[in-house]
């Protein structure tokens, strides 16, 4: 009889361990960042060098992103604060940004002020 119990208690001890396993096969799904349809690098505090392209051109409905392809922090902060994006660290690149309507827009970094760009929508 203490064998069965034995093995009673084993196949128990065997499942509770199997359930608390390490696998992550199982983990939860995340949204990913969907693309922008324009990317602008922020290459440095370079004046109106600072962005490429330059000036950066797209069409209305489309989107746009920069990439910090510099080694400090930078964003880029439309003039008439239509856009802003957040501080960009070192190879970070920001969120979509929809561009709705048409026109030029002139933009800069606030970090850097002489930091400065345009972006045209047509």
């Amino acid at each position: 009889m203490k064998p069965v119990l034995f093995l009673s208690l084993s196949l128990g001890v065997l499942v509770v361990a199997s359930s608390c396993s390490s696998d992550n096969s199982y983990s939860s799904p995340t949204t990913p960042t969907p693309a922008a349809d324009v990317t602008i690098m922020i290459q440095g505090n370079r004046g109106n060098q600072s962005f490429s392209p330059e000036p950066a051109t797209m069409r209305v409905g489309q989107s746009v992103a920069w990439r910090n392809a510099d080694s400090v922090a930078h964003n880029a902060t439309q003039d008439a604060n239509r856009f802003a994006t957040s501080n960009l660290g070192a190879g970070a690149t920001s969120s979509p940004i929809a561009m709705n309507t048409a026109g030029t827009f002139t933009y800069h970094c606030t970090i850097h002020p002489g930091m400065i760009g345009t972006l045209v929508v047509q």
